[in-house]
């Protein structure tokens, strides 16, 4: 039987679980697949296949053109990215993984402290022979914004108050009993972008927060105010966020997903000023991927006993 394991950009899944265990003929792909007719000429003829979070988009059409496809197991627990009804429509069974909360947080935290410390440049300062040339902002006494209060805005909540900051949050159903129970002061949409010193994006993706950090948003900010982006990227108006880097009226951004993804080489966000870019490094860690992966293989290993686990609905 063949698997194909897709967006394995750094050629590691075969490292963090058992494949051999599973008889099966296992490719995997490291490269970024672009468009259907690539996807179809890979997976023409795999009954199963491993997708990386949401960097691969299944839509109708696409599993209607795999008609070999009986497992699809996404990592994560949920995949926006994959059509669930077509999926039942065609007989595909959809599994998933657990997401350990750890990793974003502290890739967000990282970000954070690059862009208040200007850490890439000064680095760069150092290994071309120079010295200090920027002066930094604090954590402590300043207050952190958090849009969205789940379970990753739990968790920034918690090291924020750590850091000794002030730390707010909103969202569209937030309740402020739950904010409180966290030692986090809920407040207004208007007071959180006006007021934070810091604000960090953790916020599920739909139709109704889709670019709910626009211009309107970005000018209520500091000039001396960082934005974090480490959820999804079209959650933020990206050209507002260009202009505003551009014309000063915010102090920086730290940004890991992205509209497009992989980045166009070409893309003006790339050379945006005061800014912090990673390649959506928010799960990429090794206690992350030993979930992901080890997980997949057990969900291939129940489906062929006739027992799915972890099935997407």
């Amino acid at each position: 039987m063949k698997i194909v394991v897709l967006d394995d950009y750094q050629d590691v899944a075969g490292e963090f679980a058992d494949w051999d265990s599973l008889g099966a003929e296992v490719h995997t792909v490291t490269r970024h697949v672009t468009g259907e007719k690539d996807l179809k000429d890979l997976l023409y003829d795999a009954p199963i296949i491993i997708a990386m979070r949401e960097r691969t988009p299944f839509t109708r059409s696409l599993l209607a053109s795999l008609p070999q496809l009986k497992l699809l197991v996404s990592t994560g627990k949920a995949n926006a990215s994959i059509d669930l009804d077509a999926a039942r429509d065609h007989g595909i069974v959809v599994c998933g993984t657990e997401s350990p909360a750890s990793s974003t947080p502290e890739l967000a935290w990282g970000l954070i402290l690059s862009v208040l410390r200007s850490i890439p440049t000064e680095n760069q300062a150092m290994r071309d022979g120079g010295w200090q040339s920027t002066v930094g902002t604090d954590l402590a006494g300043h207050r952190l914004g958090i849009i969205g209060l789940g379970r990753l805005g739990g968790r920034m909540a918690r090291i924020g108050q750590a850091f000794d900051m002030d730390v707010v949050a909103w969202s569209q159903n937030l309740d402020p009993a739950d904010a409180e129970s966290l030692g986090v002061q809920a407040v207004s949409k208007e007071e959180l972008f006006s007021t934070s010193d810091v604000l960090t994006i953790h916020y599920k993706l739909s139709d109704r927060s889709c670019g709910i950090v626009g211009a309107a948003e970005l000018d209520l900010m500091k000039n001396t105010a960082v934005l974090i982006n480490t959820s999804r990227g079209p959650l933020v108006d990206t050209d507002a966020l260009i202009d505003a880097l551009e014309a000063g009226s915010i102090g920086g951004a730290g940004i890991d997903v992205y509209d497009t993804e992989p980045v166009p080489a070409d893309h003006p966000l790339r050379t945006a000023p005061r800014t912090v870019l990673t390649p959506h490094l928010g799960y990429v860690t090794r206690d992350t991927y030993s979930v992901f992966y080890s997980q997949a293989v057990e969900n291939v290993a129940a489906w062929m006993a006739g027992q799915p686990i972890r099935v997407l609905t």
